[in-house]
């Protein structure tokens, strides 16, 4: 297994300019009750960036890996979901969400099957179902299936991501650990983002849900720069 120490050496000037996009993003906190162009660039960019990691492993890398294409592809429907929803009270919600129901697709592509974790998936199934329930009594029209479909695509999601940490024997691939920790942090800035559009106002919820959105972007890009392996993104 290659050490964390080996993986910020390696990894770590590539993801500079994400850091940065980030930074760029909270330190000018554009408001939201005004979206134009330019806001849609600065939240897309820590995404760019996130393209640009990955393009810096080489083109022939992204061709080679099956999974981190997936990954890479998500990431693209990743940052046109972002632009959608600057305007989303401007009836783009939808549209974003759909983006991202294709990114969820691509990232569970990615993770594969194997192994198949069972009851790590009953357990996310427990999950998805007790989110719903939460968000369930303020949904109305469309909604009620939209979002009751996206709460079962990202607990999917998160099993597959999660199935690689397996609890003893194997040596964890520090690949699957940030695979797995980005997904729950996906998890909880959607949830959050649910929480504060669909049930009530919560505390600080831009800077929960982006903060843990840009984080878990990271983490799963990262997770595609060791392939799990190299024919059709399946865990050996």
């Amino acid at each position: 297994m290659v050490s964390p120490v080996t993986v910020v050496k390696s990894e770590g000037p590539k993801l500079v300019p994400f850091f940065k996009a980030t930074c760029v993003y909270f330190v000018l906190w554009l408001p939201s009750a005004s979206p134009s162009w330019f806001s849609a660039l600065i939240k897309c960019l820590p995404i760019f960036s996130l393209w640009l990691f990955l393009l810096a492993h080489g083109l022939g890398f992204l061709l080679a890996h099956p999974s981190a294409s997936r990954i890479f592809a998500g990431l693209v429907f990743s940052a046109v979901g972002d632009a959608f929803l600057i305007w989303q009270d401007q009836g783009y919600f939808v549209h974003g969400l759909l983006m991202f129901v294709v990114t969820h697709v691509l990232y569970t592509w990615a993770f594969g099957m194997r192994p198949l974790a069972l009851r790590l998936g009953l357990g996310m199934a427990a999950l998805s179902c007790l989110c719903y329930a939460i968000l369930y009594p303020y949904l109305s029209g469309p909604f009620t299936y939209l979002v009751g479909g996206y709460v079962a695509l990202i607990a999917f999601m998160g099993w597959r991501a999660l199935a690689g940490v397996r609890p003893g024997g194997t040596p964890w691939r520090w690949t699957e650990l940030a695979a797995g920790a980005g997904a729950m942090l996906f998890i909880v800035s959607d949830m959050t983002l649910a929480l504060n559009k669909f049930c009530f106002p919560v505390p600080y919820s831009r800077v929960v849900i982006m903060a843990t959105y840009y984080a878990a972007q990271m983490l799963i890009a990262l997770s595609a720069v060791e392939s799990r392996d190299q024919d059709g993104g399946k865990r050996d």
